[in-house]
This record gives C-alpha cells, sequence and structure tokens, in this order.
C-alpha cells in the first residue's frame, strides 16, 4: 500500500509540474486568437476584419512614434476596458473578463517587440 501511495504521489507531482509549465502564455497564440483579426498579425492595424467598409483604422502596433505615447498602463486600460475607456472606438472590445492578468502582461510585452519601443514611463 505504501509503494502504491509513494508511485501515486510521484505521477501526481509530475502531472501538478507539467500543468504548470502549460500554463505559461503563449502571447503569439493570444494576439492571433484576440487581436490579430484587427491588428493584423504583425500588428500593423491591417487584420482580416479591416475592410473598406470598416468603421475605424486600428491602431499601427509597429509606429513606435504613436506606441511611445503610450504607457503600459495606457495600453492595460484599453485591453481591459476597451476603446471607450481611452476615449477610442466601441470597436475595440474590453477584455477583462475574458484575459488573465498574464496574458495581458504578455500582450503588452509583446506590442512592445512590435513597436521596439518602451513606450511612456511615468
Amino acid at each position: 500500500m505504501i509503494r502504491v501511495s509513494r508511485y501515486a504521489a510521484a505521477v501526481l507531482a509530475l502531472v501538478v509540474l507539467a500543468t504548470g509549465s502549460a500554463q505559461a502564455v503563449d502571447v503569439e497564440k493570444v494576439f492571433k486568437f484576440y487581436c490579430a483579426q484587427c491588428h493584423g498579425l504583425g500588428g500593423k492595424g491591417d487584420g482580416p476584419n479591416v475592410t473598406k467598409d470598416f468603421p475605424v483604422s486600428p491602431r499601427n502596433f509597429t509606429d513606435a512614434k504613436e506606441m511611445n505615447k503610450l504607457s503600459d498602463a495606457d495600453i492595460k486600460n484599453v485591453i481591459l476596458d476597451g476603446g471607450p475607456a481611452a476615449s477610442k472606438s466601441p470597436m475595440m472590445p474590453p477584455w477583462s473578463k475574458t484575459l488573465s492578468e498574464a496574458e495581458v502582461d504578455a500582450l503588452i510585452g509583446h506590442l512592445r517587440k512590435l513597436c521596439a519601443c518602451k513606450g511612456k514611463q511615468g
């Protein structure tokens, strides 16, 4: 019985460890699923949902000049609460009930890589 319990404990430990590493955010996958439809895979605002009839131009995340005007907190606010939270278009939906804090933080890091900028500090 003790041998079975040790075996079960070892298997459980492996499952917990595997699950923990699986929970690391795959930011490329999150961006592709939630953002790229409007912002495009490269973040230029040219996603497949953006047609000539689309009422707004999604932000171009590769534009360092514009992205440097935004702090990480500004970006987080728009991701969580949608465009209207920053006096922008309601076409940008709020993701606060969908994305985890880790996913949002990873997305902010991804956007900073796309613009090759650090953003407004302070």
